[in-house]
This record gives structure tokens, C-alpha cells and sequence, in this order.
């Protein structure tokens, strides 16, 4: 069995970065809690699913690049970087085709090599702002 950081560097570099939906039953357990970074919350694995469409509806080159993980006991710490390429519908926004980049932190919790928990924040104003939804920023 992998380490807990090995996990959560395969749930972005599969789930996330290749859309291998096949990875979802190997590693997402399946009464998941998990709070999406567009403050979406699911409770199981096809609500899972279902987040994962919704990103890649909006956003189909979507990448997250991990910066740093920290990792004690069964919880994992991520500091984040998402990008992509608006090209679908986003918190009622048509698609703008800006590429965006904004930033995010994560914790998970693992149990028997799944994550059993999620909790994401991506700084949402900030990828507003960039597809145009939001005020401009405050120097």
C-alpha cells in the first residue's frame, strides 16, 4: 500500500490531471465527505463523479500542480495551484475562454488507502475575477 502523500499526489495526477475516472473506485472511498474548491459538497463516490464532470465541463484542460504537501497520521495537508482554460459554464457564467490560474489548500483524511474526506478551498474570488464574473481587484 502507498504512503498518504503518494495518495493524494496520484488523486491530482490521475483524477484531476488525466481524468482517469477508473481511479476514482481505487482510491475515493465510497461515503466520501468532500468539499470541492467551487464549494461544492458531495457525500458519496458518484456524487464524486459528478464534481469532477462539473470542473471538466468548465474548465477540460484543468491542472492542478502540487507545491507542497505535509502529511501526519492520516491526514494530508496541499498547497495548491489549478489552471486551465474557461470553456464551459461557471457559477452561471457563459464560457469566456480566459486561461486562469488561482491558488488553494486542501486536507484530506485516509483510511485503508482511500480518501475518506475532503476539504478544498481555492481562492474562488480570484478565478471570478480572472473569467470576469467579479469586480476588478483592489490595488
Amino acid at each position: 500500500m502507498m504512503n498518504n502523500k503518494d495518495l493524494i499526489h496520484r488523486y491530482y495526477a490521475d483524477l484531476w490531471n488525466r481524468w482517469d475516472d477508473a481511479a476514482v473506485d481505487e482510491i475515493i472511498a465510497q461515503d466520501i465527505q468532500f468539499r470541492g474548491s467551487l464549494g461544492v459538497t458531495v457525500t458519496s463516490r458518484d456524487g464524486f463523479r459528478g464534481y469532477v464532470a462539473q470542473v471538466r465541463a468548465a474548465f477540460p484542460d484543468f491542472h492542478n500542480r502540487v507545491d507542497h504537501l505535509l502529511a501526519e497520521g492520516d491526514c494530508v495537508a496541499a498547497h495548491l495551484t489549478y489552471s486551465g482554460t474557461h470553456q464551459g459554464e461557471l457559477y452561471g457564467a457563459a464560457p469566456t475562454l480566459h486561461r486562469v490560474e488561482y491558488g488553494g489548500i486542501a486536507s484530506f483524511w485516509i483510511s485503508e488507502g482511500q480518501i475518506t474526506s475532503g476539504l478544498v478551498y481555492g481562492d474562488t474570488i480570484g478565478l471570478m475575477r480572472q473569467i470576469g464574473t467579479f469586480g476588478p481587484e483592489i490595488s
